[in-house]
């Protein structure tokens, strides 16, 4: 019998539903907390008796679920009631009590503490998009599905650890997601992994794991080294026909897609095809160093890194990662949460800003500190053929939108900075975008960056406008920064941009 159905039916006020549906066994019994226990003695007593029951929590904002393992408990864990006297120990249910509560909200036995007490942070991310249809003019450049193949991709963490595991994604899609093999490594070169370093995951114990649609997944913990600014490899099968409903567009980064065949642990993975696109992976966790925070970047293709050199890391928030790390002080992550094309107030390439902003900035364990570049594409789109029917917003428009994910960091606690929107004259002049900018728009740009600099709503400012402007013609960005399109920096403009952060708006406490 599951461990929470028997626990509800020990227990006088019960659980509600406590039959598991089909869905909870695919997902190892996985439901949200919310039985009510009424008889405290009769929960001790029932949790005497079953000593292999193992119940465990997940602190993670984005997973927090109660999931059961029927593994044996530790001697040392075990209660052995019958030798206590209840009339010499009156304040023993008391006790019994916080066992129990304990049990369900996070207290674990010898083992599950050495599994899971770690204090954990996220040292990657990149944040799920929806495939978008057929009638939207940008190409998806993934295949429609896969079945029977292996996908490995390489990531760049910012800080290291002794501990890692990742989170999937199956946000957007609208059928169960079967994983049927998913192996961590040291990345080597092109889509090798270091020999030796192959760790294979498990989820709940589990080598295998099937996501709900609209929900994520993190792994258990593996012991696996890895290094502050390294590549890890995520390698995953997909036993299934697999749809590709769920992935991060602008990856900047090789993914490689196997012929048939289950290849995870293969040192050298067999390739088929390669892209440069996420596929599910949405983050990787390590084990927390003293003192680590997270920094989040928070904006649009130009977060995203869109005309960097490929697998070349030179995305702006790469270049401060490593700056923050040659600085010193607190170990700190900077966690790229761009989506190209993404808009303040409109869906398309990603839902837009203020639906996003929990699961993208706020569900971040440690995360203090975040950074807003957003609100070109709202006043770049409309009118063109990427959204040829929309009017494009005011700058209120834009700056009622910063002053709602302001009110909600500031909630949370944590400090928000605003950085200027950067020169787009000329913008996709003479190919099928044009439309893009006009003297209008510039107007609204030049508005809102002026409400940013001067507005004082922001904890701080980063001027990313002034740091890449041609000073003879403001409007435009400076030619030996500008990647072809006259609005994506390249590698060295990115790098400006990341220079241009004054260190201390990051790292002074909030």
């Amino acid at each position: 019998m599951p461990l929470l159905t028997e626990l509800g039916r020990s227990c006088r006020g019960g659980y509600k539903d406590l039959a598991p549906t089909e869905q909870e066994k695919l997902t190892h019994h996985s439901f949200s907390p919310s039985f009510v226990c009424m008889d405290v003695r009769a929960l001790m007593l029932w949790a005497n008796r079953r000593e292999e029951g193992n119940l465990r929590y997940s602190r993670e904002p984005r997973l927090g679920k109660i999931t059961t393992s029927d593994k044996p408990a530790s001697k040392s864990a075990r209660i052995h009631y019958r030798s206590v006297s209840r009339r010499r120990y009156h304040g023993l249910l008391l006790v019994a009590a916080a066992i129990a509560l304990g049990a369900v909200f996070g207290l674990r036995n010898s083992n599950a503490e050495s599994r899971d007490s770690a204090d954990w942070i996220e040292t990657w991310t990149a944040s799920p998009q929806p495939i978008w249809t057929a009638d939207f003019f940008a190409p998806l450049n993934i295949p429609r599905s896969l079945r029977y193949q292996t996908v490995r991709q390489i990531a760049t963490i910012t800080l290291g650890g002794k501990r890692v595991r990742i989170v999937l994604s199956n946000e957007y899609g609208s059928e169960p997601l079967v994983i049927g093999a998913a192996h961590v490594a040291v990345a080597g070169q092109g889509g090798s992994i270091v020999a030796g370093s192959d760790t294979a995951l498990t989820f709940g114990g589990q080598p295998s794991v099937t996501i709900p649609p609209g929900a994520p997944v993190i792994s258990d913990p593996v012991e696996l080294k890895v290094e502050p600014l390294s590549e890890v490899a995520v390698s995953l099968f997909f036993p299934e026909i697999t749809p590709l409903t769920t992935f991060h567009w602008e990856g900047v980064q090789t993914a490689y897609i196997s012929p048939e065949g289950n290849f995870v642990g293969d040192t050298e993975m067999k390739t088929d095809s390669t892209i440069k696109s996420r596929l599910f992976l949405s983050g990787i966790l390590v084990d927390a160093p003293a003192g680590a925070r997270a920094i989040v970047t928070f904006g649009d293709s130009i977060t995203d890194g869109a005309n960097s050199t490929p697998d070349a890391n030179h995305r702006w928030p790469d270049f401060l990662a490593r700056r923050l790390a040659q600085a010193g002080g607190a170990p700190t992550a900077v966690l790229n949460e761009g989506i190209s094309g993404a808009r303040v107030l409109t869906d398309r390439m990603g839902v837009n800003a203020l639906a996003r902003f929990d699961r993208d900035v706020l569900s971040h364990p440690h995360a203090d500190t975040v950074i807003l570049m957003m609100g070109i594409n709202d006043i770049g789109w409309p009118g063109c053929i990427l959204a040829p029917r929309e009017a494009e917003p005011s700058a209120n428009d834009i700056i009622e939108g910063y002053k709602q994910l302001i009110a909600r960091a500031h909630l949370h606690g944590m400090r928000i900075i605003g950085a200027t929107l950067t020169p787009f004259e000329d913008t996709f002049k003479g190919n099928p975008i044009e439309g893009y900018y006009n003297a209008d728009k510039e107007k609204i740009r030049e508005a809102v960056n002026d409400w940013i600099r001067t507005g004082g709503a922001f904890d701080g400012v980063i001027d990313f406008d002034a740091a890449t402007r041609d000073p003879n013609r403001p409007t435009h960005i400076l030619a030996k920064f500008d990647s072809g399109d006259h609005l994506h920096p390249q590698d060295d403009g990115y790098k400006a941009m990341a220079d241009s952060i004054d260190l201390k708006l990051l790292t002074a406490r909030p």
